[in-house]
């Protein structure tokens, strides 16, 4: 078999130990195996032992966040390959009695293999602040849950007269339940704004059973809740900071329905801003698993299921996706009301998904805000003969005499 790397290793990595094999033209015959320890100084070793055979490739296997370390620190003296263990499995010949590291060595040799996509580092340490600040996210909606769940166990029912429970008026309501104030006159005269036309229902809904076990575990999760909101803005600033390269990015995202500022820096964390690493807007598609999976048998194409992508990125474009269809007179909208009839929400969703990674492809591509292609797009690219012909056949066939006249020029 032809070889495409001359000078190149594959790594099987641990959590503890890392097993280096090389291939070299002086050591071609078995090649050179040798391990490490996944310490810092280990990998640097690692490093020195791997440039003093002047290798240009490394691949490693993704395991779980262990590579991670080990990419990091060899990234800047030889390129390389983080490989998907499917397609690694997917090359056929490989014996039991072969390690692990050599059959990776053996496999980027021969350019069976190929690399998956790791971003670069200034992406990377946004990534890791866009995913912390969607956990906490995420946890501040868990006990916001919580709090409503302690209210109606003591039979105040603020959720269901108040909007936004956590609100000014819902703080200070539940502050004075805290202090000890019953009263559900005095709570409900709290109400500021809006809600103050709701003081005859808020008075019935403050008369509850409030004792001295709800007022603790309310103290407790308000306390947490404005850790969190602190938190949250103050990681919200460091990913301000690290992706103010990327503004000129962020500013297009922000044009698609249903991406916000928040959403554009998830996804510009996702897969940043060079889509020449991905080719086409369909591999990227595919790398973000919103594409129809491929499934032929005995000749047959049958409906199979999308690939599994990033699973920070997929809850993002889950997000925007049903931001979007709530955007009425829009070609997502109507994308959506389109197939959902006849495929379902789930799959309606998905194709919207994709429409939607597509458009960012082809905007951070070209550098050009997005284009909405209308609520009627789906209707105009018909020739307006073809559908008035659809729907007189229509009519025929329920049995009306129609005579059309084409309309004035």
């Amino acid at each position: 078999m032809e070889k495409v790397v001359e000078r190149c290793a594959g790594l099987d990595v641990h959590r503890d130990t890392v097993v280096a094999h090389v291939r070299v033209p002086e050591e071609e015959a078995e090649g050179v195996t040798q391990t490490f320890g996944t310490t810092w100084p280990d990998l640097l070793a690692l490093r020195d032992w791997l440039t003093a055979y002047q290798v240009t490739l490394i691949g490693m296997e993704s395991t779980g966040v262990y590579w991670k370390p080990v990419y990091y620190a060899l990234e800047d003296a030889a390129e390389c390959w983080l490989l998907n263990a499917r397609h690694m499995r997917n090359v056929p010949g490989r014996k039991t009695d072969v390690a692990d590291a050599a059959w990776i060595c053996q496999l980027i040799q021969h350019g069976l293999v190929k690399p998956s996509f790791v971003p670069p580092k200034d992406i990377r340490e946004a990534r890791m602040f866009t995913r912390y600040r969607k956990a906490q996210i995420d946890e501040r909606g868990r006990e916001a849950q919580r709090l409503d769940k302690v209210l109606q166990d003591a039979g105040v029912k603020l959720s269901s007269v108040a909007t936004d429970v956590l609100g000014l008026s819902g703080r200070a309501m539940m502050a004075a339940l805290v202090q000890g104030t019953r009263d559900p006159q005095v709570l409900s005269d709290l109400a500021k704004g809006k809600l103050r036309s709701k003081i005859p229902l808020l008075q019935k809904a403050l008369d509850g059973r409030f004792g001295h076990v709800h007022a603790v575990l309310v103290t407790e999760i308000l306390a947490k809740l404005e850790y969190l909101d602190e938190a949250i803005a103050r990681l919200s600033e460091e990913i301000e900071t690290a992706l103010a390269p990327y503004l000129a990015q962020l500013k297009l995202l922000v044009t698609v329905p249903g991406i916000g500022l928040r959403t554009a820096q998830m996804l510009t964390g996702e897969f940043g801003a060079d889509m020449s690493r991905f080719g086409s807007a369909k591999a990227l598609a595919s790398w973000a698993g919103v594409c129809p999976g491929n499934w032929e048998s005995a000749g047959k194409s049958r409906t199979g299921r999308s690939r599994k992508g990033p699973k920070w990125l997929g809850a993002a474009l889950h997000e925007c996706a049903m931001a979007a269809i709530r955007s009425k007179g829009s070609y997502l909208h109507a994308q959506y009301q389109r197939l959902k009839p006849r495929r379902g929400h789930a799959r309606a969703i998905k194709a919207v998904e994709h429409s939607i990674i597509v458009a960012i492809y082809h905007m951070l591509d070209r550098g050009q805000p997005y284009q909405d292609l209308g609520a009627d797009y789906f209707t105009r690219r018909n020739s307006p003969d073809r559908q008035a012909a659809h729907h007189l056949a229509r009519l025929r066939e329920l049995g009306y005499q129609i005579t059309a006249e084409p309309p004035a020029a």
